[in-house]
């Protein structure tokens, strides 16, 4: 479809930006130069700042004598950011964007100037990802922030990054980051495209984003990474990763994702590598009991008791004589609890949601032990289960699943259930890969260089060479 140009009729341009722009706070201020040209500014008013629009167009504007011409325009405005469009849709794009759009008769080029002011946060330290050592920025929901976050930490020509718009009525600012000679530009192209191709009324979070860029969107795994810190968001782009920063939201997404990627923490290179390998081992053992610890516990009384020790196995039996329930149906009753609980306590109100937790913990679980309804037992392994979920917490949507899963199997076939299963999810996992690189690298397929900084950490001296599983074209990063 033909884009409808500015025709140079002052009087006409004005109501053809009005027709697109019928909103009650977009205003069409009337202006005019020493010499009595006619002009007219058109901005949003609650997203341009008026101050700076008064002090950088319309006073320079008022005391020059332009005679119609657009170098003569340009050079009386004092905006640092100034580009012209010569398309009324982009105009009013950019109005909607917060920046202002001078039009004059004659004119069939516009000024477009950049005096946006969105409302904007703090940087302050993100809630999801709390760091005891190394810095504590946090994105913004507001883009140009994000990216001047990114920009101080990487001061090189090499950080390209490439603006994008998504969605049809949202019209979301995306922006790519990569660094150019680093990430693989097979990736880059690839990105884009995907995001080009977005067909979709509104994104007002990354988490639109996801689906759109997965191979694989109506999988359980994860294939995007998520970061709310600029540290983090950096030094995977130096890894060869590419980010993508949207507007309105501060979550950061990088690509390509690699499973081990949620087992690390920033404040693994803070500390010796032996304290990081024993962090790296821990979260991942918190996580396999997680999910199998109430799935063996049941097959083990339902099945194959003699998986229990003698001294353990009389504890139980105690335990649950006078339970009316089965311990599968048992079991998933209290993991059911336990997600309710959870739920209601970060949806409700903080301070309520904290009396709520204490209630839920200690009333509630006390109270089902001591009227026969639930056993200590599994009230004891459903806590150790869920505190050992957040171990890695950007893994608990899918973890929880995976839990109760591994639950129901261990209900309906014992053992053989829990191990086909794991079976079946190994397979899934190393047959998944996301623009090229399979999610369970460096492990499968096995890449030794890489398991330097897998689960186990390697001093900083023997990381010379970038990730070899994102297949980068620049590998060397230290001399």
């Amino acid at each position: 479809m033909e884009q409808q140009l500015l025709s140079g009729d002052l009087a006409a341009d004005r109501a053809a930006l009005k027709a697109l722009l019928p909103a009650e706070d977009i205003l069409f201020r009337d202006l005019y130069d020493a010499a009595g040209t006619p002009f007219v500014c058109i901005f949003a008013d609650v997203l341009t700042d008026k101050d700076l629009l008064a002090e950088q167009v319309i006073a320079p504007l008022q005391r020059a004598v332009t005679q119609q011409k657009m170098e003569r325009v340009l050079a009386a405005l004092r905006a640092p950011e100034l580009r012209t469009r010569q398309s009324l849709a982009a105009l009013a794009d950019e109005v909607l964007a917060g920046n202002p759009v001078l039009l004059w008769e004659g004119g069939t080029d516009a000024a477009v100037t950049g005096q946006r002011k969105a409302p904007a946060r703090a940087v302050t330290e993100p809630p999801s990802d709390i760091a005891i050592k190394g810095p504590r920025e946090g994105f913004l929901e507001d883009m140009k922030s994000n990216a001047a976050l990114v920009r101080k930490r990487l001061k090189t020509g090499e950080l390209r990054m490439d603006a994008l718009t998504v969605g049809r009525r949202s019209q979301t600012a995306v922006t790519v980051c990569y660094l150019a000679g680093i990430c693989r530009e097979q990736t880059v192209r690839a990105v884009k495209q995907k995001l080009s191709a977005i067909d979709i009324d509104a994104v007002p979070d990354a988490s639109y984003l996801v689906r759109f860029l997965s191979d694989r969107p109506y999988s359980l795994v994860k294939q995007v990474g998520t970061t709310e810190k600029p540290d983090i968001f950096c030094a995977k782009l130096a890894e060869g990763r590419l980010g993508i920063l949207t507007d309105g939201s501060p979550i950061a997404l990088t690509l390509p994702y690699l499973l081990v990627e949620d087992f690390q923490s920033a404040e693994d290179y803070f500390m010796p590598p032996a304290r990081a390998t024993f962090l790296r081992l821990l979260r991942l053992f918190a996580l396999i009991v997680a999910i199998y610890l109430p799935a063996f516990y049941v097959s083990a009384q339902i099945f194959k008791l003699q998986l229990l020790p003698v001294k353990l196995l009389l504890t139980i039996a105690g335990s649950i004589r006078d339970i009316p329930l089965s311990p599968s149906l048992e079991m998933l009753l209290v993991l059911l609890v336990l997600e309710v609980l959870n739920e209601a306590s970060i949806r409700m109100p903080k301070y309520v949601g904290m009396a709520l937790s204490v209630v839920g913990a200690l009333v509630l679980g006390e109270t089902a032990v001591s009227a026969g309804f639930v056993s200590t037992p599994a009230i004891i392994i459903v806590a150790f289960s869920g505190i050992g979920l957040y171990a890695v917490p950007n893994l608990i949507e899918e973890t929880s699943i995976v839990r109760l899963a591994m639950l129901l199997a261990a209900g309906s076939v014992g053992t053989y259930g829990i191990l086909l299963l794991t079976a079946f999810g190994l397979v899934y996992l190393v047959s998944t890969e996301n623009f090229g690189v399979p999610l369970a690298a460096p492990f499968s397929p096995l890449v030794r260089r890489d398991l330097r900084d897998a689960l186990v950490k390697y001093n900083l001296h023997s990381l010379k060479t970038r990730p070899a599983s994102l297949n980068g074209p620049n590998k060397r990063r230290m001399k």
